[in-house]
């Protein structure tokens, strides 16, 4: 039996695009994708978000969903000093307050929105590409390097909600950059 600890989340922002808006020179601009900051997704077990760019691709089958905590692009706007950065043009699917995700890599975990639950499991970071700095700032593709995220395979189909969340994870997530876990039990993740 493992322990599984459980941290109060927001997801802020569900991000679902059915193309890519990022490719080539940047300088060339980025493409016109119709973008939904949706109220909702439903995750496919090993295919991704439901009318994503990376569902069910081959290449993307255990990264297919992307997650990111709006901290770190807090931090790197402070650090820029410019204005916030809006979440959404980073591309991740899910961006949560709350979450400190590093030590989820190579882990499975669970978000929980509105009962209902999703299993996913972090298998690599989400680097940051050289658009970052035309989207978001000059120097954010620097600054967002070891914070961009993680990459994940959902294991389980459900549906994600925006609003109130439960991380539950199988270890410790940093307390200084996450909620404080609300429960701490032996379990087995679900």
């Amino acid at each position: 039996m493992t322990a599984s600890y459980r941290y109060d989340v927001d997801i802020l922002h569900l991000l679902v695009s059915p193309a890519h808006a990022y490719f080539g020179r940047a300088r060339e601009g980025a493409a016109d994708v119709p973008t939904a900051d949706a109220d909702q997704v439903e995750l496919v077990a090993g295919k991704g978000i439901v009318g994503d760019r990376f569902f069910g691709k081959a290449a993307h089958m255990d990264a297919a969903v992307t997650l990111l905590a709006v901290e770190a692009l807090e931090a790197m706007a402070a650090e820029l000093g410019v204005a916030p950065f809006d979440p959404l043009l980073t591309r991740r699917n899910v961006v949560l307050r709350g979450a400190h995700l590093s030590p989820l890599l190579g882990e499975e975990f669970a978000l929980e929105s509105r009962g209902e639950l999703v299993r996913l499991r972090a298998g690599r970071a989400a680097h940051p590409c050289a658009w970052m700095d035309e989207m978001l700032a000059p120097g954010a593709h620097a600054a967002m390097r070891g914070r961009g995220g993680v990459r994940c395979q959902p294991l389980s189909d459900g549906i994600l909600r925006r609003g109130p969340a439960v991380l539950i994870s199988p270890v410790p997530l940093d307390p200084a950059r996450a909620g404080t876990p609300t429960v701490l039990r032996p379990s087995r993740l679900p």
